[in-house]
């Protein structure tokens, strides 16, 4: 199987090094181009035309969702993941407006991006040397590439003190991710949290019925807590 295609937009030397690190680690994608600034990475995608973008929304010169409006306005036919700092919530809404396939936040550890790249690979493979999809397809398809619904829409009522939405989303969304169980533990390392942090946003979601509490018993030491997305 051919490797995917893909261009790294990053400002900063150190971090593009341990992106292009994690992403040689994964497998199965090759960095064809690399830019620092906006105007560089639209040069490469124009002529390039990769299949993905891992773009940073902080630039020298544009935002990266200039760059991504761009992209669409051109028709440029270029899957995006967003990489960045940026959590207030009208940049997320405008990168998932414009259809990137995923949004990561930094800082971040190896399995989220892991993940992320894994997904997209399913996600990328299921359109190649097809003509058409029937329903089931699609709906197995959509599943696959992480929620665009935040799950707070579904919560009545404002977060308690010390929770942010950008943070239940993350939660969220690793979670639905994993479609297993996972311990606070597991989602503390996996989304970059505090284990007592992450059991907030567990604990809030399970009140709100938005996750279910399993816990199982071991032949010694002491029960694990594990929690599950409610489909």
């Amino acid at each position: 199987m051919n490797p995917i295609d893909l261009v790294l937009v990053e400002d900063d030397p150190m971090v593009m090094e341990v992106n292009e690190g994690f992403i040689k680690r994964i497998g199965g994608f090759r960095v064809c181009g690399k830019a620092k600034t906006g105007k560089r990475a639209l040069e490469i995608i124009q002529e390039l035309r990769p299949r993905l973008v891992i773009l940073d929304i902080y630039l020298p010169d544009f935002n990266g969702i200039q760059i991504l409006r761009e992209i669409r306005r051109q028709g440029i036919p270029t899957d995006i993941i967003l990489i960045t700092a940026a959590q207030d919530v009208a940049t997320v809404q405008a990168g998932l407006r414009f259809g990137v396939v995923d949004y990561i936040i930094k800082p971040f550890k190896f399995e989220r991006i892991n993940t992320a790249l894994n997904n997209y690979r399913t996600y990328s493979e299921q359109f190649r040397n097809r003509g058409e999809m029937n329903q089931e397809d699609l709906d197995r398809l959509i599943k696959i590439l992480p929620s665009r619904e935040n799950p707070s829409n579904r919560i009545r009522g404002e977060l308690p003190k010390g929770l942010r939405e950008i943070t239940l989303q993350q939660v969220y969304n690793f979670l639905k991710e994993s479609r297993v169980g996972l311990s606070a533990e597991v989602v503390a390392e996996g989304v970059g949290l505090a284990r007592v942090t992450a059991r907030r946003y567990l604990e809030y979601l399970e009140k709100n019925e938005r996750v279910i509490l399993e816990t199982q018993y071991g032949s010694v030491g002491r029960p694990i807590n594990k929690y599950k997305i409610v489909f």
